[in-house]
Formats: structure tokens, C-alpha cells, sequence
């Protein structure tokens, strides 16, 4: 016997074909899904490795400006080493000078002359005293003109006080110390050094 079916065959047909439709678009939404869940849990993971890195090399950024704050401050600290030792090498050579300036000062006093105050601020002597007459500061300040230790007079004031049988004539004198200090990287200096 025929079979005969009398279901609607093109409604069931539909039916089917919408289903696989529905099924295709749920397993491709599907696969999307997937897609970007895996895709933003590779970015995460990324993310995460790339902050991890970051935060390494910030850690170790921050080691180095340390060290580097240390060396500078180390360099500072060997500035000013070098600087004290410099100084007191400078007062170590010049120390016999102020012995030098003194004998000096007493060879190019002339007679008649006599100091009261002797006062010096780094190279600068004042000299403040009394003498017999004007003319014998002239002569002391030509013999700090030729002095070997002492350099530039300068005559600041000079005032004759006194009668005619007691006058003397009280001055204010300033000189500059001459420094027999050698200066580092003179040639001539360091052959003497050398050949001693």
C-alpha cells in the first residue's frame, strides 16, 4: 500500500530549516561569546604582565635615583673634601708668611716711626701709628714699596697733631701682603719641587 503523508511537509520543512537557523546563529553568538571572552582574558592577561613589568622597572628606577641621589651626594661630599684640603694645603705653605711680614714690617719701619695698631684682613695690612714728621712716612711707604713681603702703600690719612717741640704726625697706612705661595702648575715651581 502507498504511503501517503499528509502532514504538511512544507511546514515542517520550515520548521527545520528555521531551527538550523536559530541553532546556527545561537552557536555562531556562541563562538563570539567565546571569542571575546578569550580575547579580553588574553588582554587582561597582558594587562596584568605588562603592569607586573612596569611596576619591576618603576621598582628599579627607583633603586637607581637612589644610588644616583648617593653618588651625588658622595660627589658633593668629595667637592667639599677636596676643597677644606686645598685650604688648609694653602695655610699650610703660608703659615711661616705672617713670621716673614712681621721681620718685614720691622726692617722697613724707618726711625722715628712707631706703630700703634697693625690690623689684617686676608692680604690687606692697616697700619695706624705715630711719626716725627710726614716725610719719614714717605720713606716708610717707599720701603713697602721696595719690600720683598709688602706691596701697594696707601697713605689714608696723615694729621700733624702737637706744638713745634712734641709734633708728630699720626697716619693711617694700608699694604698688601705679597704671597710667596708657589702656584700649583707653574713649571718653574714644579722643576724646583721635582729636583728636590
Amino acid at each position: 500500500m502507498p504511503r501517503i503523508n499528509l502532514l504538511p511537509w512544507r511546514e515542517a520543512q520550515r520548521k527545520r530549516q528555521r531551527q538550523e537557523f536559530f541553532l546556527g546563529i545561537a552557536a555562531a553568538l556562541g563562538s563570539a561569546a567565546l571569542v571575546v571572552l578569550v580575547g579580553r582574558w588574553q588582554m587582561s592577561a597582558a594587562i596584568a604582565n605588562q603592569t607586573e613589568r612596569n611596576s619591576v622597572i618603576e621598582a628599579e628606577i627607583a633603586v637607581l635615583d637612589k644610588q644616583i641621589a648617593e653618588i651625588n651626594g658622595l660627589e658633593n661630599q668629595k667637592r667639599r673634601l677636596i676643597a677644606r684640603m686645598e685650604i688648609i694645603e694653602t695655610l699650610q705653605r703660608s703659615r711661616p708668611e705672617i713670621v716673614h711680614v712681621f721681620d718685614e714690617i720691622v726692617r722697613v719701619l724707618p726711625e722715628g716711626v712707631f706703630l700703634t695698631t697693625l690690623k689684617q684682613t686676608g692680604p690687606k695690612i692697616e697700619m695706624r701709628g705715630v711719626a716725627q714728621s710726614s716725610t719719614r712716612v714717605s720713606a716708610f711707604m717707599r720701603n713697602i714699596d721696595n719690600s720683598q713681603w709688602l706691596a701697594d702703600p696707601q697713605l689714608r690719612i696723615v694729621e700733624t697733631k702737637g706744638n713745634d717741640a712734641t709734633r708728630g704726625a699720626e697716619f693711617t697706612l694700608y699694604a698688601n701682603q705679597r704671597s710667596q705661595v708657589p702656584v700649583e702648575g707653574d713649571d718653574a715651581t714644579s722643576g724646583k719641587v721635582a729636583a728636590k
